[in-house]
């Protein structure tokens, strides 16, 4: 005879088992989702989320184990990306689940996988994810909505190696037989965490991007040097590698045929004795701007120094050669133009750069404009920081968003303003500050080296003076208000959560 196993239950207590197993239903369907991952059922709660949250990518699916697949990487991801996207997971087979779908009208029943995933961006529908589900495109995605896809995401990027740590790049010259270039390059708009690969750069002579390395059985013999390179070049050179050849030495100016009159520390002034009014472009050879500026300054000489009746000549001096003439008057920049009459400096005039300006004022010769104010001297709602008062200023703010900037970046200049009305938004908030440290001032260079700043401008984010993460979304208005709009909402969000806990 067969042992009984377990003892006769009644009908009641049949119901009262049915029943607690029911009841449970959701408790165990919430202990499979991650606490970083927000579980929303209520519309109400949706639209607080979206009101609250300025990135959410945001899961249905059809049932509550139709997204398994997805929940775990989404996990990973939400981990990765906490404090700069939300991750939110609806399930469309729940009562509750069902009437909010309807009312924002997503079926994932209609996907073969039964799973939909949408972003909404500062509160609105934004796009639906449709880059691939790994856990460096989400995260990518999510550090910059609108931002280009990843290079290894396009499918004419599949023959090549992508190599994500250090680890795994040396793993690849041990093991590859075949000779591999491997391409230093850097994303824009996100933080690849540069710092996991510093060893290697600095092994490499890894100075600028891109910087291409070629090995043979994983020993680095050359650097390939020709950046303007097509597929075919790079394909015959691979063939037939060879060391970066010496480049050939620049033909100096003077000696060119320029029409301009090239001048020494010894002619300088007698040559301005000789000409009443002359424009002098004080100029280094290794400068981009002055190569820039040559054909311009060449091409306006043609008119001006060999032309009858001309309102004056044309000179240039190599700064970096002719040093005594440089250091009287003082050149820190090039190129510089200064304008001379009767031997007399009279005007420096930065805004002349081509041929037409420069015949136009030679004819009539104007003091510049005023040089524009630079952006501490003019009143507004971001504080300036050195590296004197950085600290102390930060320690007192609870959130404090820092751009780190050079003056001369057009990128910087752009995001200025935008920067700017986001500060004065906020400026009646005591415990928000939007600060700047302009990294070429002074000792603020080390200051900006120390807070990994590898580029401008960069947007870091404090907390009491701890750094918390580097800001990469979008640099307008918007981007910078809604980073700190979501920041704001999490701490009333704790404050709630406290007090209902009292």
């Amino acid at each position: 005879m067969r042992p009984r196993s377990h003892t006769n239950l009644s009908v009641t207590q049949m119901c009262w088992l049915l029943l607690d197993f029911v009841w449970l239903l959701p408790v165990m369907e919430a202990l499979k989702v991650s606490p970083v991952i927000e579980k929303v059922s209520d519309h109400k709660d949706f639209k607080k989320l979206l009101r609250t949250r300025t990135n959410v990518l945001v899961l249905y699916t059809k049932t509550a184990t139709s997204g398994d697949s997805h929940l775990k990487l989404l996990s990973n991801v939400a981990q990765t990306v906490k404090g700069q996207g939300t991750i939110a997971w609806v399930n469309c087979g729940d009562t509750e689940g069902r009437k909010l779908c309807k009312k924002v009208k997503v079926d994932p029943s209609s996907k073969h996988v039964g799973a939909e995933l949408l972003h909404y961006k500062d509160g609105t529908f934004h796009t639906e994810y449709n880059r691939p589900a790994t856990f460096k495109s989400m995260v990518a995605f999510l550090r910059d909505p609108s931002g280009p896809p990843l290079w290894e995401e396009n499918p004419e990027a599949k023959d090549v190696v992508h190599i994500e740590t250090e680890k795994d790049f040396r793993k690849l010259l041990k093991k590859e037989e075949r000779p591999v270039l491997v391409m230093f390059y850097v994303l824009a708009g996100m933080n690849v965490n540069p710092a996991e690969f510093d060893g290697l750069k600095q092994e490499y002579n890894v100075k600028g991007y891109p910087t291409f390395c070629y090995f043979e059985k994983g020993k680095f013999l050359y650097h390939y040097e020709n950046y303007g390179a097509t597929a075919k070049d790079i394909a015959d050179w691979m063939k037939n590698p060879q060391p970066p050849q010496p480049k050939t030495p620049e033909v100096p100016w003077s000696e060119t045929g320029s029409p301009v009159f090239h001048l020494t520390d010894e002619s300088f002034d007698s040559f301005l004795e000789e000409n009443p009014a002359a424009l002098v472009m004080f100029y280094a050879p290794w400068c981009g701007h002055c190569k820039k500026m040559k054909p311009e300054y060449d091409e306006a000489a043609e008119v001006l120094n060999k032309g009858v009746n001309s309102p004056g000549v044309l000179a240039a001096v190599d700064a970096t050669v002719h040093k005594a003439v440089g250091d009287r008057f003082k050149i820190s920049g090039f190129p510089t133009l200064k304008y001379f009459e009767k031997g007399e400096e009279k005007y420096t005039l930065p805004q002349l750069r081509n041929k037409d300006k420069i015949i136009e004022f030679m004819h009539n010769p104007q003091a510049p404009p005023p040089p524009e104010q630079s952006w501490e001297d003019k009143p507004s709602s971001v504080i300036h920081l050195g590296s004197e008062d950085f600290r102390e200023a930060l320690k007192k703010k609870k959130h404090a968003l820092v751009m780190f900037y050079a003056p001369w970046c057009p990128h910087c200049k752009n995001s200025v303003p935008h920067f700017t009305t986001a500060a004065e938004l906020f400026k009646e908030d005591r415990k928000i500050v939007y600060a700047a440290v302009d990294c070429t001032k002074g000792q603020n260079h080390e200051l900006c080296k120390q807070e990994g700043v590898e580029g401008y401008p960069t947007f870091n984010h404090y907390n009491y003076g701890k750094f918390v993460e580097k800001y990469n979304g979008d640099r307008g208005e918007e981007g910078f208000t809604a980073f700190m709009r979501n920041l704001r909402g999490r701490d009333q969000e704790k404050v709630v959560k406290k007090k209902e806990e009292l």
